[in-house]
């Protein structure tokens, strides 16, 4: 079975990272600015094609811009893994809990091209 990836938007907490890693020591997840992740102030459209191409799940708070990047990413014959992305009333147990979920119960092709809202109501 293949394995969820995820790759943590560079705003988020560095704990969110250590915590899955805690719960799950098999997980591979990456924060913006680590080494072989992208780089801290990667613009959304090159962490779209990043994404694409190494095939992590995007996690992030960038509610505001990330739906409109990922419409003109799959405009142009493009597709994601999936996107995360954080509700403003984010409990981080409760975060930490649905990351871990899905890791353990989900596919990685479930949440291609989508933009899924977490944590789940």
């Amino acid at each position: 079975m293949n394995r969820i990836r995820y790759l943590l938007d560079e705003n988020l907490p560095r704990r969110l990272k250590n915590q899955l890693t805690f719960h799950a020591p098999l997980m591979e997840v990456l924060l913006i600015g680590e080494n072989h992740a992208p780089p801290l102030g990667t613009p959304d459209p090159d962490i779209l094609n990043w994404i694409e191409k190494k095939d992590y799940i995007l996690v992030s708070r960038n509610r505001s811009t990330m739906p409109m990047h990922l419409k003109e990413h799959i405009e142009k014959g493009k597709h994601v893994p999936g996107i995360l992305l954080i509700r403003k009333e984010v409990i981080m147990g409760k975060l930490i809990e649905d990351l871990l979920l899905i890791w353990r119960a989900s596919e990685p092709e479930e949440y291609k091209d989508q933009i899924v809202y977490l944590p789940f109501k």
